[in-house]
């Protein structure tokens, strides 16, 4: 198993009356067996094609083949999309070192650009920046009709127009096959142009398709194993398919009985603390993952990013000696030995001897180490992981492990974790005010 999980320090028996009972655990155990259940059927079924991805290999050397001819000649690559269509492939993309949060990405090219949230200000800058004849662009609507992915694609053909490029040799697009019948705008503005398109999956949402061309196409540009994603995330369900393991023992399932019993508990707010700059993009795709699959009918709880050590600064105070409405998640990774090591005389002038012979990654594990301990310690119930690397694999089983912990909470709480209503309704009262001017 590529993390390891551990809730020791969640239940009351360990961190007194505010901790999760067992009594209550073990009911949402057995409602979760119900799901994996669930999920079995579903696999056979063909409902839920997110189950069986993983094994798949037979769409990668189209996607292989995309990202070289994004690579190729290439100093720039941007890709266009918002939400789902976008974090996916920044979580992958961080394990190259992309977008170290304060830092940039320190790598050879092509430089990889991620344009998610429309602003003006910096959509117009970084257009006017980019050296358009050694850029290209990949749009990512899954619908083909996200209006903020529209607006960038547009803005991006207009500039190619202008600086007499053929958009055909400089943006593709990446969006479900066009419906007989229906409307696709991504697809009307492209293939008029003679871009190519892969075809987004029909069964697998956008917060759910990290694992599909969405997350592996900006992967495989970066020269990222997309296949050892793909190993990590079925090395997650194979427990649940083999149908012989309790749900305690199956980590998918135990970390859903935790968020279903915290929620029972009034523990309104789950916060996800990563210790690396390299989670700090997978805690941004957990939020969306976990606040638009599980925020309906008045159920759900609050998602919060934070990462450590920084957040410790940030929030701990609140977290230690605020509201007792929290619960939390502790991701840690192997990093003790790593990185700068001290000097001894420098350590002793900065009245920190013990400092000396230790490295940068020695004080990041004992950090989050203690910040666990000290969070249970105060009745604060944590949940722990930790990761004894940090690579392909183990991000494809951390990606593959919460989507079937935020499915199988939804289920437990009655909440179908795969539509999103009131989201849609504010996109139609955006594009209603738009019209009006």
């Amino acid at each position: 198993m590529t993390l390891k999980q551990s809730i020791e320090l969640a239940l009351a028996s360990n961190v007194g009356d505010a901790g999760i009972p067992e009594t209550a655990l073990e009911a949402a155990l057995s409602v979760t067996e119900t799901g994996l259940k669930r999920l079995r059927e579903e696999e056979k079924s063909g409902k839920l094609p997110l189950l069986t991805l993983p094994d798949d290999v037979d769409d990668l050397p189209a996607i292989e083949k995309a990202a070289a001819w994004l690579r190729e000649g290439a100093t720039d690559v941007v890709f266009l999309g918002t939400g789902g269509s976008s974090l996916g492939g920044q979580t992958l993309a961080q394990l190259r070192d992309f977008m170290v949060p304060g830092l940039g990405r320190f790598a050879e090219e092509p430089r990889v650009h991620f344009f998610d949230n429309l602003d003006p200000a910096t959509f117009a800058a970084v257009l006017d920046a980019l050296p358009l004849k050694t850029t290209r662009f990949a749009s990512i609507s899954k619908s083909g009709g996200t209006g903020e992915t529209l607006m960038q694609t547009i803005a991006v053909m207009t500039k190619l127009q202008d600086a007499g490029l053929a958009i055909g040799d400089h943006v593709m697009g990446l969006s479900e096959p066009r419906r007989e019948g229906g409307k696709n705008a991504l697809r009307d503005l492209l293939e008029a142009e003679h871009c190519s398109f892969l075809d987004h999956h029909t069964g697998i949402g956008g917060r759910y398709s990290v694992l599909t061309n969405v997350g592996l196409l900006p992967a495989s540009v970066l020269g990222l194993d997309i296949r050892a994603v793909r190993k990590g995330a079925a090395s997650v369900y194979a427990p649940i398919r083999a149908g012989n393991v309790a749900a305690r023992d199956i980590p998918v399932a135990l970390g859903a009985a935790l968020s279903t019993s915290a929620a029972l508990e009034n523990k309104a707010i789950s916060v996800m603390m990563g210790y690396a700059d390299r989670l700090e993009r997978f805690a941004r795709w957990w939020v969306q993952l976990w606040a638009e699959s599980l925020g309906k009918d008045g159920k759900g709880s609050q998602p919060v990013a934070a990462i450590g050590p920084v957040d410790q600064h940030s929030q701990m105070q609140l977290y230690l000696a605020g509201p007792d409405d929290k619960i939390f998640t502790i991701i840690t990774v192997d990093c003790a030995g790593k990185g700068p090591k001290m000097d001894k005389a420098l350590a002793e002038r900065a009245g920190e001897p013990d400092f000396a012979g230790r490295t940068i990654g020695d004080l990041v594990a004992a950090q989050g180490r203690a910040t666990a301990d000290t969070l249970a310690k105060n009745a604060r119930p944590t949940r722990q992981i930790h990761l004894a690397k940090l690579d392909e694999e183990t991000m494809g089983a951390l990606l593959m492990h919460f989507m079937l912990e935020t499915i199988l909470t939804g289920y437990a709480m009655g909440i179908d974790p795969f539509d999103q209503p009131a989201v849609e309704e504010g996109k139609i009262l955006a594009k209603q005010y738009l019209a009006q001017g």
